[in-house]
């Protein structure tokens, strides 16, 4: 049988192959036709060469991808992927000739803009694809700030900053069991919240074969259908399990004649591996990149002169004396952190570390490695790939996620015989308790890992599972999760139905009830002798439904107040420590901004007993006056609008649409309170797994199936998206256009 590309009216690709093979070749042809651009701009971010034809807005991520090392962790990946599993390794060559096939006939607009002339794809690009899409999911940066806080606040505040905060990823997910059904069929359904991406970060895709006939979510750049996926007989589907799998280590290092050296937890001082790298930077003189990693791992922050970047000069370790800040040797660090930055800089310090000898020398300056499991192990968990694809039975997913290894998820699967499965897998080391929550010193003994936790299980209660980055099956292996607040809703709105079809679930989907509006509507409550405005808008504020419409105009002002109340609280004295982070690179300042942190921490600040002298009913009495004094004109979808990151912004700009939702809604649409009410996260598709009937089955993204502008398939989902509506899974080819045969 030749290999043979379909369509449906939405332009999904359907392909049909005689072996594995051939259909993953056709999958990297038909994603290099549909997605050339993004595919360029992906491989280039894995290599960390994107500022060559991006220019200086994409050189930050580039220092970052060479200091990491991901493409050469790609590479090892591979070399043992090949050693282990050769017939997925040939699989994934295949995959790379078409995509190489059809790069060679791309032509999308935005090639043409940049000068970019599509490349080769190597057999480990996909990793390399994968494993750059994924590296920040466990949220190292975390623990970068949770040094801040530790410094300038104390140990405690970490946990009133604690909650899914500025990471990149997170999502819903519900599994109903068939006693809970119509049909006496599971259905599986939820949506993954990601960047809203233009192209998406989903391909919606039909892979078939005389091994397996599977519909799903793919991520384009790499084969198969990893996350969401049906084969008819099967069904699963993750969410982000919040595992921290990822330690910082504080790496003392030093030049020699030979090189550097980094001081071991022995106290033996040992060669790192040293090189340098040339960025080249469009439009911009070529940039000299330093790569050093240590027996931890690679360094991915400063060096032996400190951290680059600093115009101030080298930044010291904890306890340490810096012989250049105000008052010279005589002043050592404050292990409480000075909020007026004036004997510490940012980051300098650790609580209860204590003052160093003020006649003793000054540290050596801070330098950061990361060690991350596939630089440990060199296995980035493609051996689950095609047994996932091959899947009738949950025991079969089940084996498959046990060769998973990151990012670490939550995973619910059903079939038709009545089997689910919900478990953690990946890839979590064992290792002291406070690798988990800080950065730790790699020459002090005892932060070495050893060995990996035993991925966790659940199961249902009452027939149904919910998976929403809550604490759950995954709580031994992490450190913060989402708040509860989605979770809670979708088991209550689960609860209040004895059976479901796969038609009922875009009311879960779409669902805007604010759970987390409570704290700051009860301190509006308690406030008297307002102004007549501002109490006319707490009584409203009060009356309000809690639901995050596009079209509420109480929804506004209820955003307006809270932005209001972020700001005032994060310019209080108290916090002044955290207003300036440390000079770290640029890739990492998402995580140390304070305003997204206090925005996406309001409920814990606001309900905290004390919270370091601030009169909380204070800034909020002010904060409603404000508005009262300038409210919102419109509703919140006026100014909570869709805001999707793209390589290249189009020549034309789109009028992005408004938005429902918010970011502890199941509706997960998120702005950053305090800042802006712009949404750049959000449901990057939406899935319903019917177990009955796959063709009953439902899946929307939020643009279309092809990205190239202009393309009747570019934006042609955006409406469905937007109203929450969802299209057929269709799998009956004669119902389908063929297209080609390649």
């Amino acid at each position: 049988m030749a290999t043979e590309i379909y369509r449906d009216a939405w332009g999904i690709p359907h392909l049909r192959a005689d072996s594995a093979a051939g259909l993953a070749r056709a999958q990297g042809l038909v994603t290099a036709r549909d997605r050339a651009w993004q595919l360029e701009v992906d491989r280039h971010r894995a290599q960390g060469t994107s500022a060559s034809f991006l220019g200086e807005n994409a050189l930050a991520w580039d220092r970052f991808a060479r200091r990491a090392r991901l493409d050469d962790t790609a590479r090892r990946c591979f070399a043992d992927l090949e050693r282990r599993d050769p017939g997925t390794a040939r699989w994934v060559r295949a995959y790379v000739d078409g995509v190489n096939e059809g790069l060679a006939d791309a032509a999308a607009p935005e090639f043409a803009r940049t000068g970019l002339t599509p490349g080769r794809w190597e057999p480990w690009t996909p990793l390399g694809v994968w494993l750059a899409i994924h590296i920040l999911f466990a949220g190292f940066p975390a623990k970068l700030w949770r040094e801040q806080v530790a410094a300038h606040l104390d140990a405690d505040a970490i946990g009133l900053f604690a909650t899914d905060g500025p990471g990149t990823s997170g999502s819903n997910g519900w599994l109903v069991g068939g006693e809970r059904t119509v049909t006496g069929q599971a259905l599986i359904a939820g949506d993954p919240h990601r960047w809203i991406e233009d192209p998406g970060v989903y391909q919606q895709i039909h892979l078939s074969c005389p091994e397996f006939d599977v519909v799903g979510l793919a991520v384009p750049g790499v084969p198969g259908i990893a996350h969401f996926g049906h084969t008819g007989t099967v069904a699963w589907a993750i969410t982000n399990a919040m595992a921290d799998y990822q330690d910082l280590y504080r790496e003392r290092l030093r030049r020699t004649g030979a090189g550097v050296e980094a001081l071991g937890p022995d106290g033996v001082w040992r060669r790192a591996a040293r090189h340098t790298e040339t960025v080249e930077v469009a439009g911009a003189d070529p940039v000299e990149v330093e790569v050093i990693e240590t027996d931890r791992g690679p360094v991915i922050i400063g060096g032996p002169e400190g951290i680059d970047g600093d115009p101030s000069g080298p930044v010291y370790e904890e306890g340490a004396l810096n012989p250049e800040a105000p008052g010279g040797p005589a002043g050592p660090l404050d292990p409480g952190g000075d909020p007026s930055g004036a004997a510490a800089r940012p980051g300098s310090a650790r609580p209860g570390g204590g003052p160093a000898d003020p006649a003793g020398p000054a540290a050596p300056p801070v330098a950061i490695s990361l060690r991350y499991p596939p630089r440990v192990t060199g296995d980035l968990g493609f051996g689950a790939l095609l047994p996932l694809l091959r899947s009738r039975r949950v025991t079969d997913v089940d084996h498959a996620f046990d060769r998973w290894a990151e990012p670490v998820n939550v995973v619910q699967a059903a079939d038709t015989e009545g089997g689910v499965l919900h478990r953690v897998a990946g890839r979590v080391p064992v290792r002291a308790g406070v690798n988990s929550l800080r950065i730790v010193p790699a020459w002090e003994p005892g932060h070495e890992w050893r060995g990996w936790h035993v991925s966790p299980r659940a199961g249902l209660t009452d027939g149904v599972a919910v998976m929403a980055n809550q604490r759950g099956p995954a709580e031994p292996l992490g450190v913060e999760f989402a708040p509860p607040h989605r979770a809670d809703r979708i088991t209550a709105l689960l609860a209040g139905k004895a059976h479901w079809s796969a038609a009922d679930m875009p009311a879960l989907h779409t669902d805007t009830h604010l759970a987390s509006a409570a704290p700051l509507l009860d301190h509006l409550a308690a406030l008297d002798a307002l102004p007549p405005e501002a109490a006319a808008l707490r009584d409203r504020l009060l009356c309000w439904d809690r639901r995050m419409d596009a079209g509420s105009a109480d929804a506004a002002l209820y955003a307006a107040v809270r932005g209001a109340v972020v700001r005032r609280l994060a310019a209080h004295p108290a916090f002044a420590g955290l207003t300036t982070p440390p000079a770290y690179p640029e890739v990492f300042q998402p995580w140390l901004a304070l305003v997204p942190r206090v925005g996406f921490a309001l409920e814990h600040l606001l309900r905290a007993e004390d919270l370091y002298g601030i009169d909380r009913p204070a800034a909020v009495r002010a904060a409603i006056e404000d508005v009262a004094l300038r409210p919102p004109a419109g509703v919140w979808g006026d100014t909570h609008r869709l805001a999707p990151w793209r390589a290249l912004e189009p020549e034309r700009p789109y009028d992005e649409p408004g938005l429902s939702g918010d970011h502890d809604c199941v509706l997960c649409t998120s702005g950053v309170p305090g800042l802006t009410d712009r949404a750049a996260r959000g449901p990057a598709a939406r899935y319903v797994w019917d177990l009955a009937r796959r063709e009953d089955s439902r899946w929307v993204v939020p643009f279309g199936a092809s990205g190239v502008p202009g393309s009747p398939h570019h934006r042609d989902q955006l409406p469905l998206w937007l109203a929450g509506d969802l299209i057929p899974v269709v799998t009956d080819w004669s119902l389908l256009k063929k297209e080609t045969d390649v």
